[in-house]
């Protein structure tokens, strides 16, 4: 996007300035690694893209360890985590609080509350997973493809189903996981899949897998002809899907089956567009058929790629981008079978992806904005325990509802619009309600809340600590600035904060007040003066156009 345009919301007016669409233009158009400085504005470019809330620490280590070593720590394989439990709700006869719901299937008739109790285990368990994810892109691949694959599911145990699908092959195979999808009991009852049979075919999910899934559309060529399909393309593939059933298993989770008298096996003819190629009979293996079929075409590899660069690196894609960053990013991934890793990993490892075009090119959408306080500012409580941090999971949930982003309830089968909606893309998360309520949020979570007795608040004291010569107002408020910010402050902003932190007092000032606080940690009174200017100071901050883009 336009950086000016989105920079041109100043402190003080009412309501945004609207940015312009996506322009900016990378002055390195190549795949080739990256070899230039690597220092905290590159490492924290590349964790603010790939994990939620980088803090100093980690942006620290990633600039000591290097860009090789940190790409190594985003993409190594993690263990699956534990699956969600109940924290707060006792009435399940079947599964005591404390355990885990997931291969219960609920009584009937179900007490009261029980699916609210579900629900708030199994939201606050995946935004868990992504407070406390280390560096790992996993959860934000997660995220991608909830986006990618985006459904609406209310069903918690088909959720949770669904989620662990997308983590399995978040950095894996693209061909299992289109085949896992198509077959999964969530996608099967959302798209219709479940209705699906040689009586009555249903061709909503293969519409969704050519037209959203995989290939895409491309351009009318002519009526019911798309560059990458065609209208009768869409009804022979339905007519291959026929047969399955979504329904829970004797195991008491959600499964699916095959139906043999639902399926049609007839013969199915594609079109030009597939080479004329004709599926036929393959029973309870034709889904697979059909996923072949359609990733014998490259265009899929561009697709996901395409999808790839407008999640990590930005939506602007003219032909000189698709020439030399999104075809070779594609003949990657399909020299390695449709394996994701390799593809992305070059592209995160790329002379393009450092370039500067890129940094702050994009409204951080509101997940990544709740979590850039919530993580990197340190918004947690050692003592909690368990069932307290669920509750404290929740509240970032109600948040998030708030702020129109929550997984497994996307508004459309297109996911959410920032992604794929042109010309705004990513702007389109800024407007002058959601800018009000994310500065209202950023206020909020910097002064703290209680859950369950305990308080949840931003460490402030722990965050400046790790900022080199914080006895200088001047270095520290830069320092804040460089992890905060896609780019270092300018004189102008430093010296507005620093009238927040010390109004119309010398340098100095500071540098005895905050000397005088480390020298006696324990000393409520010194503490609380340094904090009550912190928290000043990083509530300005939050509000400052800057933060709200990566």
């Amino acid at each position: 996007m336009d950086r000016r345009s989105f920079l041109s919301m100043r402190r003080g007016t009412k309501t945004a300035v609207r940015p312009t669409a996506a322009v900016a233009t990378a002055t390195t158009t190549t795949l080739a690694p990256y070899t230039g400085e690597w220092g905290t504005l590159q490492a924290a470019h590349l964790l603010r893209r790939t994990i939620f809330g980088p803090t100093p620490v980690q942006i620290k280590q990633s600039v000591s360890e290097g860009l090789a070593v940190t790409i190594g720590q985003l993409f190594s394989p993690q263990p699956m985590p534990d699956p969600p439990i109940y924290y707060d709700y006792e009435n399940d006869p079947n599964v005591p609080l404390g355990e885990t719901w997931i291969a219960s299937i609920p009584p009937n008739p179900a007490p009261p509350g029980l699916n609210g109790g579900r629900n708030r285990s199994l939201h606050g368990w995946q935004l868990g997973l992504m407070m406390n994810h280390n560096v790992s892109i996993r959860e934000k691949m997660v995220l991608f493809w909830s986006n990618h694959f985006a459904l609406a599911d209310n069903n918690t145990q088909r959720g949770y189903q669904f989620l662990n699908l997308l983590r399995t092959h978040a950095l894996g195979n693209f061909r299992t996981l289109a085949e896992e999808v198509t077959v999964s009991p969530a996608m099967l009852l959302f798209l219709n899949g479940h209705q699906n049979s040689r009586q009555a075919p249903n061709e909503n999910y293969a519409r969704e897998l050519l037209e959203l899934f995989t290939i895409g559309r491309g351009e009318a060529v002519g009526p019911g002809d798309y560059t990458n399909y065609t209208e009768d393309d869409v009804v022979q593939m339905a007519r291959a899907l026929t047969g399955w059933r979504a329904r829970f298993l004797d195991t008491g989770v959600p499964g699916a089956a095959f139906i043999a008298n639902r399926h049609d096996t007839g013969e199915k003819q594609l079109s030009h567009r597939f080479d004329n190629a004709v599926i036929s009979d393959a029973g309870d293996q034709e889904y697979k058929v059909v996923i072949d079929h359609i990733l014998q075409k490259s265009e899929v590899a561009r697709y996901i790629c395409r999808q790839l660069h407008i999640w990590f690196v930005g939506a602007n894609i003219d032909p000189v981008i698709e020439a030399n960053i999104i075809e070779p990013m594609a003949q990657i991934m399909i020299d390695d079978n449709y394996e994701v890793q390799g593809a992305l990993e070059a592209l995160l490892s790329s002379t393009y992806f450092f370039d500067t075009a890129h940094f702050g090119c994009m409204v951080s959408h509101p997940i990544d904005f709740v979590f850039r306080i919530i993580n990197s500012l340190g918004m947690d409580n050692a003592d909690a325990g368990l069932f307290i941090d669920y509750r404290f999971w929740n509240q970032i949930r109600r948040i998030n509802v708030g702020l129109e982003m929550q997984v497994l309830s996307l508004p459309s089968v297109a996911g959410w619009k920032a992604f794929y909606q042109s010309p705004g893309f990513y702007e389109i998360w800024i407007n002058s309600v959601s800018l009000t309520n994310r500065q209202r949020i950023g206020e909020q979570l910097i002064g703290g809340f209680n859950v369950s007795g305990l308080r949840f608040e931003a460490d402030l004291l722990a965050f400046i600590a790790e900022m080199e010569n914080n006895l200088d107002p001047n270095s520290l408020l830069e320092q804040i600035g460089l992890y905060l910010f896609a780019f270092p402050i300018a004189e102008n902003q430093r010296d507005f904060l620093k009238e927040i932190l010390i109004p119309g007092l010398p340098d100095f000032e500071w540098t005895i007040e905050y000397s005088d606080y480390l020298q006696d940690p324990d000393n409520p009174d010194l503490r609380n003066a340094v904090l009550t200017k912190l928290e000043a100071v990083f509530s300005t901050l939050l509000k400052m156009p800057e933060f709200h883009i990566i």
